[in-house]
Order: C-alpha cells, then structure tokens, then sequence
C-alpha cells in the first residue's frame, strides 16, 4: 500500500507540512505544485520554495508572500514573533509570541495590515467558504480545504461556548493561510498516498497570551481538534503545533504510531525558521508499506514474481449485528492492521439469516486484527486460516489529459498488466463536464496508452 508518513517530532503546521510534501516530489511534480499553487486565484499570493538547513538537516522552507511580504516579516503585523514556521491558525484574536512564522491565523486584532488579503475584519465560516470555493482548483481540493476550516471553526466554537456562526476570523481569513490548507491539500492530490499514518504530535509546553489572556499550550482550539489524536509535550516551551496543523493532519491521517514498516521511496524535509537548538523540521516518508507486498519496481520483467507471499484470513460468522453496526465494524478493523474486511450474507444455523466476516492481514499481524475483530463485533469466536497467494505490484501513475492531472492505478507482474482509472478523478471529470463516466475513462486510457 502507498503510505505516507508524517514525523511531527516537532509539531505540525500548514507551512511545514507544505514544505516535507513538496520536498518530497521530483522535480517535474514540484514544477506541477508551484503552477497549481500560484494559480489559484488569490490575488497578490505568491508561493516560494527555498532550499534551508536546520542543525545539519537540509530541506526546503515554504514562503507564502502576500503582495511580496511574508505575514509576521513586517514589524507590528501580528504582535508577536513567531518563527517556527508553523502556520498558527488560532481563530480566536491570538496575540502570542509562538514562536511560528506565517500561517498563523490567530484571529489578531491587526486591523491595520491589510496586506490585500481581501478579507473581512470579522470573516465568518461563511465567508471562509466562499473564498476556498472560488478558487482555482480541483473539486476535491476544495473540499477538503473547506472541511479542514469546519473541523477549525467546529474547535473554535467549543472553546469558547459559541455557536459556530459566531466564530469570527482574523488571520484565518488571510490569504495566506488559506493558501496553506489549500496547498497541502494540492500536494496531497499530486503525490496520492492510498493511506497516511502520523507519529505522535509534538504540542510543545507553557502558556501564551492571546486576546483572551494567558492560556495554556496547547491552546484550547488545538487540544479540541487533537482529541482522541496522541502527542506528547515535546520538551520544548512554547506553541509546536498549531490549529492549521492540528486539523490536516488529524482530517488526514487514518493512523498513528511509529513509522510502519515500509521501502521509503522519498523523504522530504519542512524546515522551520526558529533555532531550538535542535533540527526544527518536520519529515515526511513516503513508499510501500509492508503490510501489502511491496511493489516491484516499475521496470519488473514480466514473468517475475513481487506478489508472492502468504496472507492470513480471519473467519467469523455473525447473526446479531445490524448492516451499520458490521459497516462500522469493518472500519474498525481496517484502522487497524488489516488490509481488507468484508462481510457475505448467509444463512446460519436454525435457519437465521447472517453474515459471514473476513478479514485480511499479514500473519505476523494476525493476533492483533483477530484482536480487532473479537472486539469490534459480537462473535465469540473466530477461525484464522493462513494461506499462499499471488498479488500484482500496484503504483500510481499521473496522466495529463485535457481536463488536467489524472491518476491511473497500474498493477503488474507474473506477465500481467492491469490499468485502471482512478474513479474520484473521473467521476470528478464527468461531474464537472456533464460527461457520461465510461467516456472520461475511455479517455483518459487513450491518454495513458499513447504516452
């Protein structure tokens, strides 16, 4: 499976995780990036990627300039110094010092920098919304962007008791950090993992002054949109993970632990402005995890073999459970280690009707999942049946039709190949273009197969 990792050993934030995501493309990708970012419609923003280096750790820091400047490089902008390059969207009239560079939306009371943001002293989530939806981007880019800023307002209001409505933006109106949650989720869609998993978050420790008085780290807002998420402290004093970053990670990530083992095909580098006396960076990994087969490499001669393996099956037969209480099971047990879960109707015994549950996993990982599943589900036992199988290598590819990028899933070996359009791209397409989805498809191969 594609897996992208994100190591937040120092926190997260908009700009860094833009800056690992683009440090981890080749370079006709990050020219791809840069042209999609830049057009976007915000007037004045300008996205600029500079090579950086944090205690012997180089990468790539993240400008985003709003009519040239970069939020917090003017002196009395924001009210406070916040260098760690983490975009601090704190939608609630933050004045701290949290040691984060540009994304921080902190809703300041700084009425007079207008920077051209074009946006109201009090945006609501309202106008938020209509701001991401007249962007330059794919559908589904901007809905992500826009559900990433309702999980924000969502946090926001129950900090502070407020009905949604009446959560107002200062910074998180601004155009740049609307280009932040907008471009992470363009890299997201470029770079295409099938699954990301996150370490812990670093939130960092202390108390910061915001327009409400002193409050603890993480913020309220923080803490509400990392709830159920793991983090720790991270023996630094001071703000390490901001709203912005608190809320992609958590609408992207699907799991969280240590890195999963994988064959890392790139590692790309965020490096944060603020000196900790420690690399200030945050990392993100990216390649086939080893819970599935781990791809050949796309120059594999047919014949070859790189799905050989054996699987473990997890067999259980349920007649007590409704069909969303074994969807939700299902899901359950997929965030876990399993590589699939399913259910087939049946007829149990005395007649009732049933289900039968399956579930797919590597052996090493077969107590765990069949762990998942005793807990998940009302059967009191279970059958683990180990077998052979044979699988092809999958991967993504990227196909330029004349709608735009579009992703095709390959799989090859044992002299097989296998092409597939990506059906979320293509049904974008046939959505936006009122195109039968056959016909995008069909398109989309003749693409493909003449490249």
């Amino acid at each position: 499976m594609r897996t992208l990792y994100l190591e937040c050993t120092m926190g997260a934030a908009g700009d860094m995780l833009t800056a690992a995501l683009y440090d981890l493309m080749d370079p006709d990708m990050q020219q791809t990036f840069l042209e999609q970012a830049n057009g976007l419609g915000l007037a004045g923003v300008e996205v600029v990627p500079e090579r950086a280096e944090s205690h012997g750790l180089a990468g790539t820091h993240i400008h985003v300039l709003v009519n040239g400047v970069e939020e917090g490089a003017v002196e009395g902008e924001h009210h406070h110094h916040d260098e760690h390059n983490h975009d601090h969207e704190h939608h609630h009239d933050h004045e701290h010092h949290h040691d984060h560079e540009h994304e921080h939306d902190h809703h300041h009371d700084d009425e007079g920098h207008d920077h051209g943001h074009h946006h109201h002293a009090h945006a609501t989530p309202e106008h938020i919304a209509e701001l991401i939806g007249s962007l330059h981007a794919p559908e589904e880019v901007l809905v992500e962007a826009r559900s990433v800023y309702d999980s924000i307002a969502e946090a926001e209001a129950k900090a502070h008791g407020l009905p949604v409505s009446d959560v107002h933006y200062h910074e998180v109106g601004a155009l740049d950090a609307v280009a932040d949650v907008t471009n992470v989720c363009l890299a997201l869609r470029l770079l295409a993992p099938e699954r990301i998993v996150a370490s812990p978050i670093a939130v960092g420790s202390g108390t910061v002054m915001c327009a409400h008085g002193e409050v603890p780290v993480p913020a309220p807002a923080t803490a509400n949109l990392l709830h159920k998420i793991p983090t720790f402290g991270g023996g630094v004093e001071g703000e390490l993970c901001t709203p912005t970053g608190a809320a992609l990670v958590a609408h992207f990530a699907t799991a969280y632990g240590p890195q999963p083992a994988m064959a890392t095909e790139a590692v790309g580098t965020g490096i944060g402005t603020r000196d900790f006396g420690r690399p200030n960076v945050l990392r993100a990994f990216i390649g086939e995890s080893a819970d599935r087969p781990v791809s050949a490499p796309v120059t594999s001669t047919p014949g070859s073999h790189p799905g050989v393996g054996t699987l473990a099956e997890i067999v259980c037969n349920i007649d007590d459970m409704t069909p969303e209480e074994l969807s939700f099971a299902c899901e359950r047990i997929l965030a876990g280690k399993a590589l699939d879960a399913y259910v087939v109707p049946g007829t149990m015994k005395k007649g009732r009707s049933g289900h039968e549950l399956k579930a797919l996993c590597d052996p090493a990982d077969a107590d765990e999942v069949a762990a998942d599943v005793l807990r998940e589900t009302t059967t009191n036992g279970l059958r683990i049946i180990v077998s052979e199988k044979r699988s092809l290598s999958p991967r993504i590819e990227t196909v330029e039709t004349e709608w735009g990028p579009m992703r095709v899933k390959v799989s090859e070996g044992f002299g097989v190949c296998h092409v597939k359009p990506e059906h979320d791209d293509v049904a974008r397409v046939a959505a936006a273009q009122k195109l039968p989805v056959r016909e995008v498809a069909e398109a989309m191969l003749r693409v493909f197969q003449g490249q």
